[in-house]
């Protein structure tokens, strides 16, 4: 037995230094040689494995499960709501070393354990810092944006990367440079705003410092993922010019600017063909075009949309083939198992072998450039307290340049040394949220602790909530109340007819009548857009008293209690919530019934009430009232609700937060008003009725001490706004960067003219442009000239001054915007300080697209303006090119 162990030894020490022999293990060859050697080695099923990535680890893997390999995991974070991974889950424990040691194990495994040894990529989220345990949170992407400061974007970035390497994560499904071109769209906070050049800038300074550390960046959603209405995912109809010109920019600059060697590609589809799997897209434009030499993923179960959203697939494999062989190279999936519903489209030979090793290849290449081959694991003996010391730091720093003044009447702000009492309001006030695809942050402090920690014995800081984010009047009815039989819940009888005729096609016990069927019936005995169903059994009331009960959801449905018919919206017409008045004895069951149907698909159906729901709005805020009256000064803290899955029609405050400025503006007392959200909010109820307003995005975790910096006035705020905020939703969307109209502006009872422009922002002191001179007025193509201009800071106090050059061309072979962001500076002045400001206006500044969709540099004049946003443009001039 000893010798057999011997020879095992002996064999198996063989085997390894014959691997180690292999041409593709030798680090000295190169990559491309290394990636051909590995390829012409795998088998069909390994190709595919390196082309399928999922939230996972090997926790509760079976046997072999991966001995074929893996592209790579987002370790211990798996989708936990909805498709696209917004919400993640968390381990207590989780911590940088845990992380590492974990990663280092999961390598070890496909390092030693796989036939050839090929290493995962492990990813996850780092849109405005690791979505991890004990990762700093910084602001928001669109309050990153707002700063408009690339430098300090780079240094958020190295920040964010260190504290992403040192875990072993090599790669980041970050950052969103679509365009929020409509600001109804619930990502819009993801976002670095609406304009091509300032997204591209801010995604260049943050990508590049990740790609130089060795992490690939994968900029989303590959090409469009706001479509008509606001509508996250909509599906996207635009023209070669429209795309060039204004959504794939940022793109571009990410691939031959900053390095990116990964895209994700979006849920939608353009033209009619799904992103995953347009070949026009991801061959044409992205890979032959622009020469991208990485690799492209999927979102999350995104191919799949095909079948279940987009209808040009029969199943799941033919939606892989249509993938992979139209540029996708990477699928990327929820779970598992999903495994199976794409390799037989693989082992069928379904997918070109010429695109199958592309793809494979570009995986490969990545994970050579990465050294992942020569040194897979990273240090499990560190210590990051310094690091997370100047990540705080940072995220103090970028929260304080992320807020935009937006209102200041009478200098309210910063608070004077007299105000003695300040009262502070509403939920965002403590509540410290950090935005969408957020990890918990770290020591986390609130705009209530912060404006308390520096009033210190300046002044008494006051609080009461006065109103939140959401008004309930109604809720589902828990399952705790319904019955059939012994059982909890309501029996449902599922019928594939609308007259609920015959015998159902299902029946179970719903716990609650709580659903919403979207992408699927509610099982596979029933078509989609062809079914009804009812519910039947019994309600007992908790309360005794006249309560409101009923149903909310996609009509026709209706509700009997006792037989009795007390809800009837049975012809399909819109979306309603109809509740009827119902006087209940506590403890008594009542036999209630809930018929619904469904003749067109995209189902919502709930059965309601306002029973145990406190609606005492009014009252907490006339509390409100009570505790501004003894202030010297109201800060109303307001919010808004949005995220992926959640665009907004409406752009007024949520819940009643408008009330209570309403009422807090009515006691006489100075209000200040602080925005915390991710995009724009119409206040055209309260915005003349208060003397100050703020936009403090999500500003981190430092976010409490950064606004109190600024309302205290030990930072003069320089935030400018990287989106339009317009006067009303009819007006949208609304951009500065719109083309030439056919007539004018305006509606005849509303302005076309926005609330707050692109590129706004207040200080507390003011500024000078003056000395306006071009280097040269007249130039050829291909020649540049400089501008430059004086800057003076004419107030009493240091301050920053975010310069904006916008060009236009006044003459032109097609329509051109009627003035396009060119070159911004953020520079700060001293008291009475000046400065000469300097751009270089080059030919790629005066590009454009011609009729035959070349890139060229026009003859004619285009005028060139500097100020201090898209609408106040302080300096002007002509340039002429030959």
């Amino acid at each position: 037995m000893k010798r057999i162990c011997f020879l095992f030894v002996l064999l198996s020490g063989a085997m390894q230094s014959v691997a180690q022999s292999l041409p593709y293990r030798d680090k000295n060859l190169p990559v491309e040689k290394r990636v051909q050697d590995l390829l012409g080695r795998m088998t069909l099923e390994e190709k595919f494995w390196q082309l399928f990535m999922i939230p996972g680890d090997l926790d509760q893997a079976k046997p072999g499960q991966y001995k074929n390999g893996i592209f790579g995991f987002q370790v211990s974070a798996g989708a936990k709501g909805d498709a696209g991974g917004q919400m993640l889950s968390y381990r207590t424990d989780e911590n940088a070393i845990n992380v590492a040691k974990k990663i280092n194990n999961i390598q070890k495994y496909f390092v030693e354990e796989t036939r050839l040894g090929i290493p995962i990529i492990a990813f996850d989220e780092a849109l405005h810092g690791l979505v991890r345990d004990g990762a700093t949170a910084f602001p928001q992407a669109i309050g990153l944006a707002a700063t408009w400061d690339t430098t300090l974007m780079r240094k958020v970035a190295v920040q964010i990367a260190k504290e992403t390497k040192q875990r072993g994560i090599r790669q980041i499904l970050s950052p969103v440079v679509n365009i929020a071109s409509d600001v109804r769209w619930g990502r819009t906070e993801e976002t670095y705003g609406e304009d091509p050049f300032l997204t591209s800038a801010m995604g260049v300074a943050f990508m590049r410092q990740f790609e130089q550390m060795g992490i690939i960046t994968t900029p989303k959603h590959f090409i469009a993922n706001v479509g008509d209405g606001g509508r996250d995912s909509y599906p996207i109809h635009a023209n070669e010019r429209l795309l060039d010109e204004v959504y794939l920019p940022p793109f571009k600059a990410a691939i031959q600017k900053a390095g990116a060697r990964s895209i994700m590609t979006a849920y939608n589809s353009l033209d009619g063909t799904a992103a995953s799997a347009n070949h026009w897209l991801l061959i044409d434009k992205l890979k032959k075009e622009w020469g991208f030499n990485g690799f492209v993923i999927s979102d999350a179960n995104a191919v799949g949309g095909e079948v279940v959203l987009h209808y040009t697939a029969k199943d799941y494999a033919e939606s892989g083939e249509h993938a992979i062989n139209n540029g996708l190279d990477v699928i990327f999936q929820t779970e598992f198992n999903h495994y199976k519903l794409f390799i037989p489209a693989f082992l069928a030979n379904k997918i070109d072998s010429a695109r199958l090793n592309d793809a494979v290849g570009r995986v490969l290449r990545a994970k050579f450039e990465l050294g992942l081959f020569e040194n897979p694991y990273v240090s499990e003996d560190f210590k990051d307290t310094d690091l997370r010391k100047t990540s705080k730091e940072i995220a103090l720093e970028a929260g304080k340049a992320s807020f935009v003044l937006l209102k200041n009447e009478n200098q309210v702000l910063p608070i004077s040394p007299k105000v003695k009492t300040i009262a502070v309001f509403g939920a965002d006030a403590q509540e410290a949220r950090l935005g969408g695809y957020s990890g918990p942050g770290t020591a986390k402090v609130s705009i209530l602790e912060g404006i308390r920690q520096r009033a210190g014995k300046q002044a008494k800081v006051l609080y009461a909530q006065g109103a939140d984010r959401n008004a309930v009047n109604y809720v589902t009815i828990p399952a705790q109340y319904l019955h059939t039989g012994s059982q909890q819940g309501l029996k449902g009888d599922y019928f594939a007819n609308m007259d609920m005729q015959g015998q159902p096609a299902m029946s179970r016990i719903d716990q609650q009548l709580d659903f919403h069927w979207t992408l699927f019936s509610p099982s596979p005995e029933l078509a989609p857009d062809f079914y009804a169903v009812r519910w039947t059994g019994t309600l007992t009331a908790p309360e005794t008293g006249r309560f409101k009960i009923g149903l909310e959801g996609n009509d026709g449905y209706r509700l009997y209690i006792n037989n009795r018919l007390v809800v009837n919206r049975w012809n399909k017409q819109s979306y309603h919530s109809e509740l009827a008045d119902y006087s209940f004895e506590k403890g008594k069951k009542y036999e209630v019934r809930v018929e619904f149907y469904e003749a067109n698909g995209d189902a919502t159906i709930k059965l309601v009430w306002n029973v145990e729901v406190k609606n005492d709005w009014k009252a907490k805020i006339q509390e409100a009232v009570s505790l501004a009256k003894t202030a010297d000064l109201a800060i109303a803290v307001v919010g808004i609700n949005e995220g992926e899955f959640s665009d907004r029609a409406l752009l007024s405050l949520p819940g009643h937060q408008e009330e209570l400025i309403q009422a807090l503006a009515a006691t006489g007392k100075p209000v200040a008003v602080i925005l915390v959200g991710g995009s724009a909010v119409t206040m055209n109820a309260w915005m003349d009725k208060v003397k100050a307003i703020g936009a403090a995005w999500y500003p981190g975790e430092e976010g409490g001490h950064a606004v109190a910096s600024v309302l205290f006035g030990d930072y003069n705020p320089a935030g400018r706004l990287p989106i339009t905020f317009p006067q009303h939703e009819a007006q949208l969307p609304l951009v500065y960067n719109h083309k030439p109209t056919g007539r004018g502006n305006d509606y005849n009872n509303l302005s076309g003219v926005p609330l707050f422009p692109f590129g706004y922002g207040l200080s507390y002191t003011r500024f000078a442009y003056s000395n306006f001179l071009l280097s040269k007025t007249q130039m050829s193509k291909t020649d540049s000239t400089m501008l430059s201009f004086t800057l003076k800071n004419t107030g009493s106090s240091a301050g920053e001054e975010v310069v904006q050059l916008y060009i236009r061309d006044l003459l032109s072979s097609v329509a051109r915007p009627v003035m396009e962001l060119k070159g911004f500076q953020r520079i700060r002045l001293k008291a009475g300080e000046s400065r000469q400001v300097t751009f270089n206006i080059t030919p790629e500044l005066l590009s454009m697209l011609n009729r035959e969709m070349q890139t060229v540099v026009e003859p004619g004049d285009f005028r060139i303006m500097v100020g201090s946003s898209s609408r106040d443009l302080r300096l002007k001039g002509n340039l002429q090119v030959q």
